[in-house]
């Protein structure tokens, strides 16, 4: 068995406190910056648009990511309705869901309400070489 005490220090224990608390200090920081950064792109550019700025050889950028679900529920209740039961797996099968739109078996208003779209913003800090 290691000595514990030979491992550990009071410094680093002191050194671990400070590092934890300027932590959550920056990440408070660094969330306040982006919520700036996204008020201005939502003013500049419109809610959930990307968005480029450029300041001496600094570029922000905000990129705007989309998830698009089918709700399980709903989509399960409306392929068992239409006899597509092939197509469920103790949920929606999106794959082979997907196929049956692309061959025109099932058609986008039989699904209706059952998709979820889920919209995330991305801000990306760049230094450009000048």
């Amino acid at each position: 068995m290691v000595n514990s005490e030979s491992i550990l220090t009071k410094d680093m224990l002191v050194r671990f406190v400070e590092l934890s608390r300027r932590k959550k200090d920056l990440e408070t920081e660094l969330e306040k910056l982006k919520d700036l950064f996204h008020q201005y792109f939502d003013t500049a550019v419109g809610q959930n648009e990307k968005g480029e700025v450029t300041i001496d050889n600094y570029k922000l950028q905000r990129q705007i990511r989309k998830l698009e679900k089918f709700d399980q529920e709903t989509t399960v209740q409306k392929l068992e309705k239409l006899n597509f039961l092939d197509l469920i797996q103790k949920r929606p099968h999106e794959g082979k869901i997907k196929s049956a739109l692309d061959l025109g078996l099932i058609k986008e208003q039989d699904l209706e309400g059952c998709r979820m779209i889920k919209t995330t913003a991305a801000l990306l800090v760049k230094q450009l070489d000048i």
